[in-house]
């Protein structure tokens, strides 16, 4: 991998669905703050929204970009700061879609990483959102920070679930009856 720019991605919003009349509105919610990994660097990098085109400009460099539902999501919501479509930019892996074709639903990064790593996320969008509201209300940067930190521990944790599946050749996840279920995948 390391002959390679894998770009692992994930962004939260300053605004929920609610708050910008629905999905279709992705472009209006604001990114409080984006965080990608390159195994070209090997480190993360925090990009707060003032720093957004230095984000499509790494997104853009990268061999692949790696996310979880970063095609329907996470680039509809960065169209209002790039001039670029990152969807024909860019190569991408979204797991979540790849995952849905394969299984006819949409699986949570949580259920993936819970039953593949035995591991899951810290938090979720919701607290991001109001911590996102905390550091706008009081202009501390503490609930920014834990924003920064929640969103590299997703990148983090979507970086681990492809490493496995490029290793092992498959991922698990926790059906509707809680039994531990396996997918064979062929990423590359």
């Amino acid at each position: 991998m390391a002959e390679r720019n894998i770009v692992y991605f994930d962004l939260e919003t300053q605004r929920s669905f609610s708050a910008v009349g629905g999905a279709a509105n992705k472009h209006k919610m604001g990114v409080s703050v984006a965080v990608t990994y390159s195994t070209a660097r090997g480190t993360y990098e925090i990009y707060p929204e003032s720093e957004m085109h230095l984000l499509g400009e790494e997104l853009m460099r990268a061999d692949l970009v790696v996310g979880w539902n970063h095609l329907q999501f996470d680039y509809p919501v960065l169209q209002s700061y790039l001039i670029a479509t990152l969807d024909e930019q860019t190569r991408n892996l979204d797991m979540m879609l790849d995952l849905e074709t394969r299984l006819g639903f949409r699986l949570k990064l949580d259920s993936a990483a819970s039953a593949t790593l035995g591991t899951g996320k810290t938090a979720d969008g919701l607290d991001a959102l109001r911590w996102w509201q905390e550091h706008k209300k009081s202009g501390d940067f503490a609930p920014l920070r834990r924003i920064a930190e929640y969103c590299a521990y997703d990148v983090k944790v979507t970086k681990c679930v492809h490493e496995y599946a490029l290793k092992h050749g498959h991922l698990k996840y926790e059906d509707r009856n809680q039994k531990i279920v396996q997918v064979d995948l062929d990423w590359t």
